[in-house]
């Protein structure tokens, strides 16, 4: 049964990763440009922010303000993706890691 699943899981594998390996490179505008300097100053007012954000205690917030909060976050990061500066993993992606994961185990 191991053997089983331990082939399906490689097959998954093969199956998910190779068109990317085999389709022709993509060239992305995204990769080569640059910040300009107002995009990077904003970019550091907005890890600050998030700084500040995380150094607060909201335990002592209403559920009003966290929602304010959350709501400012959602919209910097929203901006922060808009600039190129997002990590993005496909759905496909985490499912196949999470069946290898539950495989092995």
């Amino acid at each position: 049964m191991k053997k089983i699943a331990y082939f399906l899981a490689v097959v998954f594998c093969f199956a998910a990763f190779s068109p990317a390996a085999m389709a022709a490179p993509e060239k992305k505008d995204k990769d080569k440009t640059e910040l300009s300097p107002e995009e990077e100053a904003r970019l550091a007012e907005i890890n600050e922010r998030v700084d500040e954000i995380k150094a607060m205690d909201f335990s002592e917030m209403s559920k009003d303000e966290i929602k304010d909060v959350r709501n400012e976050l959602r919209g910097m990061k929203k901006e922060a993706k808009a600039m190129g500066q997002g990590i993005y993993l496909s759905v496909g992606a985490i499912i196949i890691i999470l069946l290898i994961l539950i495989l092995v185990t």
